[in-house]
């Protein structure tokens, strides 16, 4: 394979994987923790979006367990979204692991 179609090809990948990247932002995910109580959503950048908080958990009495809940959410969400992204960017690549794209 001669040098020219090599980088025509990576800069084919580089460009598959920006409108990829591009793609992710308009994808959710959604994570819950305490069975629901707490819901987090995040777009496949590893934005937060939203949290929904089901009224039986906001008690002053209760604000660890309540922070431990959305932390957890969040926390989960973000596994979710890296998955999500590593899933396809692994489409592109072959399923060749590049280091520091995801």
């Amino acid at each position: 394979m001669d040098m020219n179609e090599m980088m025509r090809q990576a800069q084919q990948m580089q460009q598959r994987m920006r409108q990829v990247q591009d793609e992710l932002a308009s994808r959710t995910v959604t994570a819950s923790a305490g069975g629901g109580m707490v819901s987090a959503t995040l777009n496949g950048r590893n934005e937060l979006l939203s949290i929904q908080i089901d009224e039986e958990v906001i008690k002053p009495e209760d604000r660890a367990m309540l922070q431990d809940l959305i932390i957890s959410a969040v926390n989960e969400g973000i596994r979710k979204s890296r998955d999500m992204a590593e899933t396809e960017m692994r489409r592109i690549t072959g399923g060749i692991n590049i280091p520091g794209i995801f």
